[in-house]
């Protein structure tokens, strides 16, 4: 969608234009398929090691480049 949406801003624009954009790449079967076929697979997930004691080994993920929230965060921790 970006992308498509980028290309297009170059040489068009109208109101609604990205919302528009979205809504066709949504609904293209073609689109669709073309974004999976471009995307890298994640690997193999890697098993973590059982700690000895608790405490040992802390870890957190992080989910990033969500939309914003109204207090302006995109991710969550």
């Amino acid at each position: 969608m970006t992308k498509m949406y980028k290309d297009l801003k170059q040489s068009f624009w109208w109101n609604e234009m990205k919302t528009d954009v979205a809504d066709f790449v949504a609904s293209c079967l073609m689109c669709q398929k073309a974004n999976i076929e471009h995307q890298r697979s994640g690997g193999t997930l890697q098993p973590l090691d059982i700690p000895q004691w608790k405490w040992d080994n802390i870890a957190m993920d992080f989910v990033t480049r969500l939309s914003r929230s109204t207090k302006g965060h995109d991710s969550i921790g």
